[in-house]
């Protein structure tokens, strides 16, 4: 994904509302709605999220349904996980809104997965609101849109501030280089006995965050050939680079940790619990930390990823809410006033920006934590200004990262077959964590070769 601060929109089309439902959902009480309303199952908050976000949600429930009578919104627990997301959505047990990966649309398409928005899309007046290069994850070969782009996010270096303080490091400047990464990692560990920095290696995240590092090192791990095929090209210096410094943290400095099984969610968990000084996710991650997992806000901080080499840039992604294909008509109308209300008009319109807000605010929820837009820069940062008296998180202390990502270049993600290659790299992250003799030359060679055998499918 290009940034918007590259691919700006000339402008953005004021968003309209979609009419009222017409009607309850096919088949009356015999889908299961109450009262003659739609029931509309949409995803909430992945599970051991604290009960002021859901006091949140309730409170925004509650306000749309009062502006939509004739729906029933129910909240479902959602997270979304690379290996289980297809056996969910396969059996039927998702909700009927849902969010997944910029990876993962391309794939979903494909498969004939996603409902179809563009009428919807057009009628909203969105088609042309969005940075067209986001739009493109949601489009299919046919032309068609499939989703609603909501969110998007660069790397950043998350870095614990009290540790750093224990270790006599300044919590204000974080690392800039990869070797400043690795020479505070030790000391953080020496001083704390902490881990150092950490990096996820499970459930796809290894792979993720590998290609991550590899892009911040100017290296690429697939490439488009010119007959339209892909190349996989993680054989490369940028790759090779970043092993090596995970194989040092762990076996020369003995800063790394003891836990390679990290993930998503159990690396937010023990960077919230205080016991990893450093790792890189998405900028977003904040929200998360705060909400799901207990981190005092005091020790956060936020800095942006080192880049090195001759073609640096920093990997981007996001989601986008989708719907279940499987839905009736009713359903469906109903889930695209949801993603409206719920998703779209804080992003562009002001009264919707600062009633949101303004309601996360009120249950102690987190505004303003760093993203970047799916629309344009300027209407993002407008946005900021709509807020402003909500902001609640520390963005003094993301400042090394909110002042400075708008220079690095942005890089998306590898556009096939993202998540089984990610999944491929997985053992690769984990093999140089545990196992000092790793051949890191032969690792690389044989995760090229399988993963152009992937792509070749």
């Amino acid at each position: 994904m290009k940034s918007p601060a590259r691919v700006l929109l000339v402008g953005v089309t004021a968003a309209v509302t979609i009419g009222a439902l017409a009607g309850c959902s096919a088949g009356g009480s015999d889908d299961g709605s109450a009262d003659g309303k739609v029931e509309l199952r949409v995803a909430t908050f992945p599970p051991g999220a604290d009960a002021a976000a859901y006091e949140a949600f309730a409170a925004q429930e509650a306000q749309f349904e009062e502006e939509h009578p004739d729906i029933d919104v129910i909240g479902v627990e959602y997270e979304w996980e690379g290996p289980t997301f297809a056996v969910q959505l396969a059996g039927g047990s998702l909700p009927d809104v849902f969010t997944v990966p910029f990876t993962d649309s391309k794939t979903l398409l494909e498969n004939g997965q996603l409902m179809d928005v563009t009428d919807e899309m057009e009628e909203l007046g969105y088609t042309d609101s969005f940075n067209p290069i986001v739009l493109d994850g949601v489009t299919g070969d046919d032309g068609q849109i499939y989703g609603f782009p909501r969110q998007a996010y660069a790397m950043g270096l998350h870095y614990n501030r009290d540790l750093f303080e224990q270790a006599g490091l300044d919590p204000d400047s974080p690392p800039t280089t990869w070797d400043e990464v690795r020479e505070y990692a030790k000391q953080i560990h020496d001083a704390t006995g902490k881990a150092g920095y950490a990096q996820m290696a499970i459930n796809n995240t290894g792979g993720w965050q590998l290609t991550a590092q590899t892009v911040a090192r100017g290296g690429r791990t697939q490439m488009d050939a010119e007959d339209g095929s892909a190349q996989s090209t993680i054989d490369n210096d940028g790759t090779r680079s970043t092993l090596e410094f995970l194989h040092a943290l762990r076996f020369e400095d003995d800063s790394f940790g003891s836990k390679i099984d990290l993930d998503w969610g159990t690396i937010n968990q023990e960077f919230a619990a205080g016991n990893i000084g450093m790792y890189t996710s998405g900028s977003d991650v904040y929200t998360a930390l705060v909400r799901d997992f207990g981190m005092s806000p005091d020790i956060y901080g936020l800095g942006t990823v080192p880049i090195e080499g001759d073609d640096p840039g920093t990997l981007g992604g996001g989601d986008i809410a989708v719907i279940s294909p499987t839905v009736d008509d009713a359903t469906k109308a109903a889930a695209v006033e949801w993603i409206d209300w719920y998703y779209m008009q804080k992003l562009m319109n002001e009264d919707a920006a600062v009633a949101d807000a303004k309601t996360l605010s009120e249950s102690d929820q987190a505004v303003g934590t760093p993203l970047l837009p799916v629309l344009s820069r300027e209407l993002y940062e407008e946005s900021l200004t709509w807020i402003e008296p909500y902001i609640n998180v520390p963005r003094d202390q993301m400042a090394p990262f909110t002042d400075t990502i708008w220079e690095q270049t942005p890089v998306g993600e590898p556009k096939k077959s993202t998540q089984e290659v990610y999944a491929l790299l997985d053992p690769v992250v984990q093999a140089v964590l545990t196992d000092e003799n790793a051949d890191i030359d032969a690792l690389l060679s044989q995760a090229q070769s399988d993963a152009q055998a992937i792509l070749d499918q």
